[in-house]
């Protein structure tokens, strides 16, 4: 079940980095990159980012991550990562289903590389299409998926 982590504490910061290394390494892998930004974020930074983080759990393992901003009545996924020993158990889609349940959102958009088809896939079942296409300086082909929550779901 997914709940809030603390990643203000150092322990919960270094069990995310953890997560974030072992997941980005497989993404970087998937989009041909070397040169892969979120590898480079070290535990420090995640201690003291000003997001919000929700985290699965198997056992005493942190194995998925969704870090995201909410201002006002717009949600920012910045990042949902599962450790690859966890894949393909759901864990994703238990951490966007329990974060998109909660009524202080209207709008939401989230950020991949184009050639993550995994990803992808995951956002549009959950009803996100891409919005924007771009490439960063690191030479990453982008996109932005967005979605608008209908108001009978409020």
């Amino acid at each position: 079940m997914p709940g809030p982590l603390n990643h203000r504490s150092r322990e919960v910061a270094e069990d995310i980095h953890r997560v974030f290394q072992a997941a980005y390494r497989i993404e970087a892998e998937l989009i041909g990159v070397t040169d892969f930004p979120p590898l480079e974020r070290e535990p420090e930074q995640i201690r003291t980012a000003p997001t919000c983080f929700l985290g699965c759990w198997s056992g005493t393992e942190l194995a998925a991550v969704m870090e995201y901003e909410c201002n006002g009545m717009h949600l920012s996924i910045d990042s949902l990562v599962v450790h690859p020993h966890y894949f393909r158990q759901g864990l994703a889609s238990n951490l966007l289903r329990s974060r998109l349940a909660l009524a202080d959102w209207q709008t939401a958009n989230v950020e991949t590389a184009a050639k993550n088809d995994p990803a992808i896939a995951l956002y549009e079942r959950f009803g996100f299409s891409v919005s924007a296409r771009w490439a960063t300086k690191a030479g990453i082909d982008k996109v932005r998926l967005s979605l608008a929550r209908a108001n009978n779901d409020r």
